[in-house]
């Protein structure tokens, strides 16, 4: 049996699957986010971690550890864990939503000559150093989420990354000397699939699992979820929705247009152009929750909005509550209410929240067919997949095909894929992920709503262009 974990922002996942049978069962534990003082930090209490990963790996094994053969584990990235020389995680762990790097971000985006956000690993580090000394320098190891669980099973550090295109958004010898940061905290690279080392006497005492399995080499989410959604071959493109949002296209061709990320495809010899969006279901759960309909299920609340006509009476909101990624890069952004009148209500709003993350997204693939892409389909994965009519709502703005897998939870399934592999259970990842990932249902775009979400999405472009010297001006003002 395998054994796989991801670590959500608000929630740990795991599943137990048998080799030959499948999912054999899920378990899930909330987490909690640190209490911070500042709107930009945002930090995780790693102890949760340790307790949910416990509790989930006692609830599914249930007496058959000893037929375990593996363990892997996926998670966001990037959130860095400092470790120090005795393995215990040190704070602040700065979650991939914070965003106190802001300039150091801008200092390595100079060095390096490309895009550097401020949720990267390297402006973390750089701002650790640069405010809190004490916890850089007794700092052994920098890790990654599942990086840093799979040390504390294992006392292995590792920098799990699929290859030269990638790692160029973690760091290189040339950075770390330019930044005047100590290359030895920066563990070396393993590839996803590859073994991060055996369970140690010390990691089966606190985990409960048996000393000795192995711990395969995972990596981020994003990464992952390729496989979970059978994301494999050209032209097969895939969204991966939860608290933000990666639009993720399986291409032939490495690009090198700088609003998008394009690097190593965990499948050869082929690449992934990826467009992160910051705050999506975030913003969905920041409207729903400052408007108290935090008592109705998220699907519930969706299904509460289907009256609202398309393009929510003329009402555009954009969805910028940390600054955006993909494709704008600008940290100075925010979210704003376009076009808001007397005749719009809360659930004029909250459609309006729900499009602009169409509207997100589309930014995104159209930025992929100006390189020369064509997106033949969307599949769709996580939480808010479950959904019909925001599967539709989506369907209906990008004007793609959406197709929506029977386990929704990809990483977990993703996990699962990468394992056989691992072990020798399989010889093709792609043809694999290919027959394991089932398709439960599929949303044609509407035609008679193409218009109007045609016009929408071009003022939602044109108001970021003509905003942003207004979004500069306020990041200026002293408080």
């Amino acid at each position: 049996m395998i054994l796989v974990f991801d670590i959500g922002t608000t929630v740990l996942k795991g599943a137990l699957f048998s080799e030959d049978r499948g999912i054999k069962g899920t378990a899930s534990r909330s987490l909690t986010l640190a209490q911070t003082s500042r709107p930009d930090y945002f930090e995780a209490e790693t102890k949760f971690w340790k307790t949910a990963f416990r509790e989930i790996a006692s609830e599914l094994l249930s007496g058959q550890s000893d037929l375990l053969r593996a363990v892997a584990i996926s998670g966001n990235g990037p959130t860095l864990v400092p470790v120090d020389k005795n393995g215990q995680f040190l704070s602040p762990v700065m979650t991939w939503m914070d965003r106190r790097g802001k300039e150091e971000g801008a200092t390595i985006s100079k060095i390096g000559r490309f895009n550097v956000d401020p949720s990267f690993y390297l402006p973390k580090v750089l701002w650790l150093a640069n405010h809190k000394p004490q916890v850089y320098e007794k700092s052994r190891h920098f890790l990654s989420c599942p990086e840093a669980m799979s040390f504390w099973l294992t006392g292995e550090a590792v920098t799990i990354v699929l290859g030269p295109q990638l790692q160029k958004f973690y760091w290189n010898d040339e950075l770390l000397e330019a930044l005047n940061l100590d290359k030895d905290k920066f563990p070396d690279f393993k590839k996803p699939g590859e073994i991060v080392g055996l369970i140690s006497r010390e990691g089966a005492l606190e985990s409960g699992l048996p000393e000795g399995v192995p711990v395969i080499a995972s990596g981020p989410d994003f990464v992952i979820s390729l496989l979970g959604t059978a994301s494999v071959f050209p032209g097969r493109a895939f969204d991966r929705s939860g608290t933000s949002e990666g639009i993720n296209l399986c291409t032939k061709n490495l690009t090198s247009d700088g609003r998008l990320m394009c690097y190593e495809h965990i499948i050869e010899p082929y690449y992934n152009i990826s467009g992160i969006i910051s705050t999506t279901g975030k913003a969905i759960e920041w409207f729903r929750n400052t408007h108290h309909e935090q008592k109705k299920g998220f699907r519930e609340y969706y299904e509460s909005l289907d009256g609202v006509p398309p393009g929510s009476e003329k009402l555009l909101f954009l969805p910028y509550l940390t600054g955006e990624r993909a494709p704008l890069w600008d940290t100075n952004v925010r979210a704003a209410f376009i076009g808001l009148g007397l005749n719009h209500g809360s659930r004029e709003m909250g459609k309006a929240v729900l499009e602009s993350i169409g509207y997100a997204m589309r930014d995104v693939m159209e930025v992929m067919t100006e390189q020369g892409e064509t997106i033949e389909e969307l599949r769709i994965t996580g939480g808010p997949s479950k959904s019909g009519l925001w599967n539709q709502i989506k369907a209906d703005i990008v004007g793609k095909r959406i197709l929506v897998p029977e386990f929704s939870d990809s990483e977990l399934l993703g996990n699962f894929i990468l394992s056989l592999k691992a072990l020798g259970d399989c010889d093709d990842l792609a043809d694999t992920a290919d027959r394991i990932v089932k398709i439960k249902e599929i949303y044609e775009p509407r035609k008679k709503n193409q218009s109007i979400y045609n016009q929408m999405f071009g003022l939602y472009r044109e108001s970021y262009r003509k905003l942003k010297s207004i979004y500069d001006s306020l990041d200026e003002i002293k408080e």
